[in-house]
């Protein structure tokens, strides 16, 4: 695999990450004996819709329990944005009494996650449901100029479904049942902020219908409509008669990473410092009920394809995961992200039913599409849908292939916006932005982005996520 150095120490700032969110998070610390200990006690190293037919992979796959484991042309337009959906705002007055978690800060003598790095990694976000026309024009633009091959789903027509409680607070894990007639176009679940994405160009047998039914329920409450499709942008606000969501909050957080042979020194520095972040996660505990899980991943031909930790609530087991895992492989830039993300999304234990559930996607390198007998990535974003997961790519630049950088950066947007998620990418000095700001090389707009600390955007993009749901829509 050509060197990608510049993507080494993702994980890490991960990581810290993870630790500001407990810290922002928690109501009470651990006293600093209980940390000390911590420090010197961490061991040593429903229905389906219509069905795509997918066969099982020639390659390896480990599962690993938890105690066992280790600026191409036409830039988008300026002006045509969309308003960003889902928001949270400050609630009005009365409502349905939800106790919000209470911001606390770290205890004394407890040092922040971030002050350990002295040159931290920054980045930028980019929403592209929110600016929905200039990610259009961006598809548009790369087909046309570049004409790269990927796995393409039509989103051109979108439709927001928007679930709230009678008091206007999203509904998290509410079923959306979407169907022409008597066939299930496909059925959907409401992330924390209570909106779905359904695009009916996506289902190519049914994208002739002229309206579709659509059912939403959660528990007992139901209700439904009819979407037409006058307008190819629309927004369906639905009401269910449901409570709305009470802290602690169930937290899915999967880390789905590259571990090929340039991925050395980021597990290096991440095995370096994992005693202290360990440290400052124990000694914050986190408000949400919150559980971790691990899929690393290779290529065909290396001593393994993925390797996977399920879900655990112990922290501990966590890390004792990631400090195992050890880089090696690779030889092309394409890697298995195809079977990597299906393991992501359908070979661990997802709680589902009422959980913010996330996937942190930190690689540089598109997925081989020129593999027989694979699994597909539109395939498996498709059931993340499904299940309400939001997939979040952490893109780092591409040394050696500006083809594959182009390649990786749709596919990435494509996960990303389909799940409604953000895309996030690392920003270089090298590359600055006319305020001379760090900036990309990825085909976002200079001045749509603000650049800011990576662990500092990821915790407060779950942070969020997590609040979305005590505020009224």
């Amino acid at each position: 695999m050509n060197s990608r150095f510049r993507s080494r120490p993702i994980v890490m700032v991960l990581l810290v990450g993870l630790a500001l969110l407990a810290a922002s998070c928690r109501a009470s610390a651990v006293p600093a004996a209980d940390v000390q200990e911590e420090v010197l006690n961490l061991p040593e190293a429903q229905p389906e819709a219509g069905e795509r037919v997918e066969v099982l992979p020639q390659a390896p796959m480990e599962i690993v329990p938890p105690a066992e484991a280790e600026s191409f042309a036409g830039e988008a337009r300026a002006g045509d944005s969309a308003g960003p959906v889902g928001e949270a705002a400050p609630p009005a007055g009365g409502g349905e009494g939800i106790a919000v978690p209470p911001s606390t800060q770290a205890a004394p003598g407890n040092l922040p996650p971030d002050t350990l790095f002295q040159s931290p990694l920054q980045a930028g976000r980019r929403d592209d449901n929110a600016n929905f026309s200039e990610y259009l024009q961006y598809r548009l633009d790369f087909r046309n100029f570049l004409g790269l091959p990927v796995h393409d789903v039509d989103i051109s027509e979108r439709h927001m479904i928007r679930v709230t409680t009678a008091g206007g607070r999203p509904v998290l894990g509410a079923q959306v049942f979407i169907y022409d007639g008597q066939t299930l176009v496909t059925a959907l679940r409401t992330p924390a902020t209570g909106v779905v994405y359904f695009f009916p160009l996506a289902y190519p047998a049914v994208s002739g219908a002229q309206s579709y039914t659509v059912t939403v329920t959660k528990g007992p409450a139901s209700a439904g409509f009819t979407l037409t499709r006058g307008n190819r942008d629309a927004v369906w606000p639905v009401t269910l008669d449901t409570a709305p969501a009470q802290p602690p909050v169930q937290l899915d957080v999967l880390f789905l990473l590259d571990a090929t042979g340039s991925m050395s020194d980021e597990i290096d520095q991440l095995k370096d410092n994992i005693l202290s972040i360990s440290a400052q996660i124990r000694a914050l505990p986190s408000r949400p009920d919150v559980r971790f899980a691990l899929v690393s991943y290779r290529d065909r031909g290396d001593e393994y394809v993925t390797r996977t930790t399920d879900f655990t609530a112990d922290i501990q087991q966590f890390q004792r995961a990631l400090m195992n895992v050890q880089a090696g492989g690779g030889g092309d830039d394409p890697e298995s992200l195809n079977e990597a993300l299906h393991q992501a999304v359908q070979g661990v234990s997802w709680r589902v039913d009422n959980t913010v559930s996330l996937i942190f996607l930190v690689a540089d390198a598109p997925p081989h599409l020129d593999y027989p007998q694979d699994f597909d990535y539109a395939v498996e974003m498709e059931r993340a849908a499904q299940l309400g997961i939001k997939i979040i790519p952490i893109a780092s630049r591409l040394d050696g292939g500006d083809y594959y950088q182009k390649q990786a950066e749709y596919i990435f947007r494509q996960l990303a916006q389909f799940t409604g998620a953000s895309f996030i990418f690392l920003t270089y000095a090298d590359t600055p932005q006319a305020s001379g700001t760090p900036g990309t090389e990825y085909n976002v707009p200079e001045g749509s982005y603000t650049v800011e600390d990576l662990d500092t955007l990821v915790v407060r993009l779950v942070e969020e996520e997590l609040s979305a749901l005590f505020y009224q829509q």
